[in-house]
């Protein structure tokens, strides 16, 4: 009975061993991410599955307000995992184009980086329509730089600025540019919502295909293991 008894208390023992590790993973390591929508196109695609590294900016401690110490600083061109502003209960993923002290502006699709057409390979355009304003960006005539008149600054999806990023705040956009929701309308992300980069393609399937299973019939076997960059 002693025997017995002892071999069911080292595999729960184990069991629970395991599941605390791997809560200590999840927490501060790495955490799964799905692409749920084609604002990232093509650096990433729907039906992507993702690690994400947690620890690399400074993993949140949970139920605190407190970070583990970062491995890195957030850059521009890093592709990051946050919470946006507008809906802190979801989490979304683009690529950061300004840090604090950044101005920024678009003239007709092209980003402008402190005055310097910045050069985006990643990008991709779609949409050749004529855009206009759009009143959700209204929010940016408050971080309006230089000598720009607020009263007749009418931002569109494709023409805004110049903005200047505050402090621990980053400026995110979609590399799917005409595509995709983000600091555009929503504004800054503050640098305690960053929740990590995204580290590589762990599985990949096209959900759009009418295959049943398509999850086992249409993966995506060029992209498991890429590096998200």
């Amino acid at each position: 009975m002693k025997s017995l008894a002892r071999t069911a208390w080292e595999w729960c023992r184990s069991v629970l061993i395991a599941f605390v590790l791997f809560l200590g993973i999840r927490a501060f390591l790495v955490e799964a991410f799905r692409i749920p929508t084609a604002s990232m196109e093509n650096t990433l695609l729907v039906g992507d599955f993702l690690v994400v590294n947690k620890a690399v900016y400074g993993a949140e401690i949970p139920w605190t307000a407190l970070h583990l110490p970062a491995f890195a600083e957030l850059e521009r061109g890093d592709v990051v995992v946050f919470t946006p502003p507008h809906d802190p209960g979801k989490n979304y993923v683009k690529r950061v184009v300004g840090v604090p002290g950044d101005v920024l502006e678009m003239r007709g699709k092209e980003l402008y980086l402190n005055q310097v057409r910045h050069d985006e390979p990643y990008v991709r355009h779609m949409d050749p329509r004529r855009d206009e304003f759009h009143p959700d960006m209204a929010w940016q005539a408050d971080f309006l730089a230089g000598d720009r008149d607020v009263a007749s600054y009418r931002p569109t999806r494709d023409n805004w600025g110049p903005i200047r990023v505050p402090t621990d705040s980053y400026f995110v956009l979609g590399d799917n540019r005409d595509n995709s929701e983000d600091s555009r309308y929503w504004g800054f992300v503050d640098k305690k919502s960053v929740r990590g980069r995204p580290w590589f393609v762990y599985y990949s399937f096209d959900p759009s295909s009418d295959e049943e299973a398509a999850w086992m019939r249409d993966v995506r076997w060029s992209r498991i293991g890429g590096i998200v960059r």
